[in-house]
């Protein structure tokens, strides 16, 4: 009795395994999810300042100097706009993620002008 006991939850467990093997999202789906796709934009300086002045100043500083936040005064010497689109986005560490507060072509063209400071 033991025995079939035993072959059905092998059977039940071998089951669960294909199914999960085929829905679940693969290495190259999660790839994509995990890095998004910077929209292009072209860079507006005033639009991004303002951004900036509303969303980040009270972590980073009213001068990017860094208070909570780390100091973005030359971040772009350090970070690619795509990288910081993708830190806006996703949020790193102790900073939040702004998706779901700033459209995705605010994000990039924050992005663009943060990559501008070397």
């Amino acid at each position: 009795m033991q025995k079939w006991i035993m072959s059905g939850l092998f059977i039940v467990a071998c089951g669960l395994a294909v199914v999960l093997m085929f829905s679940l999202p693969g290495k190259e789906e999660v790839a994509q999810e995990n890095k998004p796709q910077m929209p292009e934009v072209t860079l507006s300086a005033e639009q991004a300042e303002t951004i900036v002045a509303n969303n980040c100043i009270s972590c980073h500083g009213d001068q990017l100097q860094g208070n909570v936040g780390p100091n973005l005064q030359k971040i772009g010497a350090e970070l690619s706009a795509e990288q910081l689109y993708g830190i806006i986005t996703k949020g790193n560490g102790n900073m939040p993620s702004f998706k779901d507060k700033l459209k995705e072509e605010e994000i990039a063209n924050v992005a663009l002008w943060l990559a501008e400071k070397k």
